[in-house]
């Protein structure tokens, strides 16, 4: 029984102690399990966000490196049948950087002319087959005061390289005599008449061959076009370079597909980084 007058003697306080340290370690461990899932599931979370990541990124550098193999495949090349002008030095054919209306040789000088099929570029154009000694061309015709001697190579081509129905003349050598200050249209026709031109002041034909067309282009289908005018005069004009045919379908460029990857990749990481 209580004693009038006294408060009510409170209980153990082992007992309260150690309630209060059970409901601690209770809340305590709770806190703990709900801080390691919440960690787990963000781990989890940032794994898929980096799987996703270099899945996309591994999708699209393929698809970019196919885009490169496409792109770098070379297109069918276009060619054309045309008169190429070349100029002996050092022991062979060099392409001739100035038309022949430009040009003006001089004495002693080898002028070469070959007639084939191919592409837009005088560099990659068919040589010449014979050499070029002026020597041995010019030997049997006389030097004369005041003028120049000039050989010239003709080369007609093959019978592959003709325009249908035509045989291409053998080739031959020939000294023009002229005087010092002619070009070489002025050589050629002086050793190889009849010449045609088109109405762009283009050569189209030495000695009458061929007979026809001038500069046609062609491609897997035969002749589909004629070039224009080249202002030198001995090989397709820039306008018909323009009218080549192109790859169909984007090409990237080797340099544009690698930043392009390199862009992609940046922007994986970021992302990756942003969902963390």
């Amino acid at each position: 029984m209580t004693h009038p007058g006294r408060a009510p003697r409170p209980g153990p306080p082992d007992a309260v102690g150690r309630a209060a340290a059970g409901a601690t370690v209770s809340v305590t461990a709770s806190a703990a399990a709900a801080t390691a899932a919440l960690a787990a599931a963000g781990a989890e979370a940032r794994r898929r966000v980096v799987r996703a990541a270099v899945r996309f990124a591994a999708g699209v550098i393929t698809g970019v490196l196919i885009l490169l193999v496409l792109g770098a495949a070379p297109a069918e090349a276009a060619g054309y049948r045309y008169w190429s002008f070349w100029r002996w030095s050092d022991g062979g054919w060099a392409y001739q950087q100035q038309g022949p209306a430009v040009h003006v040789p001089a004495d002693g000088a080898v002028d070469g002319w070959r007639f084939a099929v191919s592409p837009d570029g005088g560099r990659e154009a068919a040589r010449p087959a014979a050499a070029g000694g002026f020597d041995a061309i010019c030997a049997g015709t006389p030097a004369e005061g005041g003028r120049k001697r000039v050989a010239v190579v003709l080369d007609f081509g093959l019978a592959a390289d003709a325009p249908g129905g035509e045989t291409p003349p053998a080739p031959r050598t020939a000294c023009a005599v002229v005087a010092p200050r002619a070009g070489s249209a002025e050589v050629l026709a002086t050793v190889a008449p009849p010449l045609r031109y088109d109405g762009n002041g283009l050569l189209c034909a030495i000695a009458g061959f061929p007979r026809a067309g001038c500069a046609d282009q062609l491609g897997a289908a035969g002749a589909v076009g004629t070039a224009g005018a080249a202002g030198d005069g001995e090989r397709p004009a820039e306008s018909a370079s323009a009218a080549r045919t192109s790859p169909s379908g984007p090409v990237l460029g080797v340099g544009a597909g690698l930043a392009l990857v390199v862009a992609l990749g940046a922007g994986a990481g970021w992302q990756v980084r942003r969902r963390r």
